[in-house]
C-alpha cells in the first residue's frame, strides 16, 4: 500500500514538472524576470504557511543562526533562481525541446559532479552512458549546427544545486523555504520597480491569469512535497526511471502542442543521449536487483 502511494506521489511530481511548459506559456504576457519574481514570492508564502501548519519551523530557524548553512543556501538560491529564469525564458522563447534535453542529461551531469567533488567511482556502464550522451551533445553541436547551451546550463545549474543540497542539512521543504526567503526581498523590489514603471503584467491581466501568478507558489512547492514523500517510499532506482517522465512530457509538449521543429539531425542527437540514459537506468536497476539477491542469500 505504501509503495502504491509512493508511486502515485512520484508520478504526480514528475507529471507536474513535465506539464510546467503549459503553465509558463499561460503567463507569457509577462517578461521572464517578472514570472520568476512571482514564483519566488508566492513560493515563500506557501512554504512558510506549510511549515507553520506542520510545526516544522524549528530546523529552519536554527539554520538562520549558522553562517555556513546560510552561505550554502545563498549559493543554492542563486543556482535555483538562475535555473528557473533560464527555463522560463526558454519555454516562452520556443525552446521547450532543447530545455527537455537539459533534464534528460541532468542525471549524467550528477554522476560527473559526484566523481569530481565527492570522489565517487564510475562503473563501466556509467562511463559508457556518459560517453554516449557526450557524443549526442557533440552531434547536436556539429551536425545540427547549434550548441545546446540552454540544455547544458539547465543541467549544470540543477546538478550543482543538487550537489550543494546533498550536503546541506535541511529537508526539501525547509530548504526551499530558506532559499526563496533569501530571494524574496530582491524579488519584491523587482516587482515594485516594474509596477512603478507601468510594466507589471500582473495588474494588467484578468482574474484567471492573476490567479495563475499566485498559484505559482503551489505549483513550485507541491511537486517537491510529492517527490520528498516518494523518495521515502520507493527505491532510488525506481525514482531514477520515473524521473524521465518529466522531460518526455516537455519534449512532447514542445513538438505536438507548440509545433517546435524536431528535424532528423536533432532527433539523432537525442537518440544518442537516450541510449546513454537507457544504459545508465538499466545498470542502476540491475545493481538494485543484485543487492536484493545478496540480502536474501545472506
Amino acid at each position: 500500500m505504501e509503495k502504491d502511494r509512493g508511486l502515485a506521489a512520484a508520478f504526480g511530481a514528475f507529471i507536474i514538472w513535465g506539464m510546467l511548459p503549459l503553465y509558463w506559456k499561460a503567463l507569457s504576457s509577462a517578461i521572464p524576470i517578472e514570472i520568476l519574481c512571482h514564483r519566488i514570492t508566492w513560493s515563500t508564502l506557501v512554504t512558510i504557511l506549510l511549515l507553520l501548519l506542520w510545526k516544522r519551523t524549528g530546523s529552519m530557524l536554527k539554520a538562520l543562526k549558522d553562517k555556513k548553512i546560510l552561505l550554502t543556501f545563498l549559493l543554492t538560491s542563486l543556482l535555483l533562481s538562475t535555473n528557473w529564469l533560464i527555463y522560463i525564458w526558454a519555454v516562452n522563447s520556443d525552446y521547450i525541446v532543447e530545455s527537455s534535453l537539459g533534464y534528460y542529461i541532468n542525471p549524467l551531469i550528477n554522476v560527473i559532479l559526484g566523481v569530481l567533488f565527492l570522489k565517487e567511482r564510475l562503473r563501466t556502464p556509467q562511463w559508457a552512458a556518459i560517453l554516449l550522451a557526450a557524443i549526442g551533445v557533440c552531434y547536436l553541436t556539429f551536425a545540427y549546427g547549434h550548441f545546446p547551451w540552454i540544455a547544458i546550463v539547465l543541467a549544470l545549474t540543477f546538478g550543482l544545486y543538487g550537489l550543494l543540497r546533498k550536503i546541506a542539512p535541511l529537508p526539501s521543504l525547509e530548504g526551499l523555504c530558506l532559499e526563496t526567503s533569501i530571494l524574496c526581498i530582491p524579488a519584491l523590489l523587482v516587482l515594485l520597480y516594474l509596477g512603478n514603471h507601468g510594466e507589471l503584467a500582473f495588474v494588467q491581466q484578468n482574474g484567471t491569469i492573476q490567479f495563475l501568478f499566485v498559484a505559482a507558489g503551489i505549483v513550485t512547492s507541491l511537486p517537491l512535497i510529492l517527490f520528498g514523500y516518494a523518495a521515502q517510499k520507493l527505491p532510488l532506482s525506481t525514482l531514477g526511471v520515473i524521473q524521465y517522465l518529466a522531460p518526455s512530457l516537455q519534449l512532447c509538449i514542445g513538438i505536438f502542442v507548440y509545433g517546435e521543429p524536431f528535424p532528423q539531425e536533432q532527433m539523432i542527437g537525442f537518440i544518442l543521449v537516450w541510449c546513454g540514459l537507457a544504459i545508465y537506468a538499466l545498470e542502476g536497476i540491475m545493481k538494485q536487483i543484485g543487492r536484493k539477491k545478496a540480502r536474501l542469500e545472506a
